[in-house]
């Protein structure tokens, strides 16, 4: 039930996000496609109180409860970019508006961005990190926890990969030819 609830929730951000956008451009109604956009968050946290109502009835936390965890932090870590990413070029294509700015390709400017890209990559780690670790506790010493560490355990590694590449960004920084 619960993979089949973050499978139902990607699928409604990308519904509710066309929805939003088609709205706000197309229909040229900016609140109400707002309004659609602002209905995001409630996808996690049905999914959250579902997840926990699950474990609090007994379920044993497995990979499932742990996917839930990482799927909301990822949402809460790389939503709202997502959705700007997606914002401005929808408003390129249907309402003229300007095109999407690229990202820096070469110097520090590139740098900097590497490390917002991966500051956004480490707040969704972080988030699951904490929702794992509550769902650890929540579950208590009865329960194996050991599925909810092992994705806690993949997050840091996404961590430090992310901390990797901005790092090298940092110390070998792209020069234009």
């Amino acid at each position: 039930m619960i993979v089949g609830l973050v499978v139902a929730c990607e699928v409604a951000f990308w519904v509710l996000l066309a929805a939003g956008l088609a709205v706000r451009y197309l229909l040229r109604m900016p609140r109400t496609g707002l309004a659609l956009l602002l209905c995001e968050p409630l996808l996690e946290v049905v999914l959250f109180a579902v997840t926990a109502v699950d474990l609090r009835h007994g379920a044993e936390p497995d990979w499932r409860h742990g996917l839930a965890a990482v799927y909301i932090g990822f949402t809460v870590g790389l939503g709202h970019s997502t959705i700007a990413w997606a914002d401005a070029r929808f408003a390129h294509r249907f309402a003229g508006g300007p095109p999407p700015v690229r990202p820096p390709r070469y110097g520090r400017a590139r740098t900097v961005h590497e490390w917002k890209v991966a500051g956004r990559w480490i707040l969704a780690c972080a988030v699951a990190l904490a929702l794992l670790q509550a769902a650890a506790w929540y579950v208590g010493g009865d329960g194996d926890t050991g599925s909810l560490r092992a994705w806690q355990h993949r997050m840091l590694v996404v961590i430090g990969i992310n901390l990797v590449v901005a790092a090298s960004y940092t110390l070998f920084p792209k020069r234009e030819r």
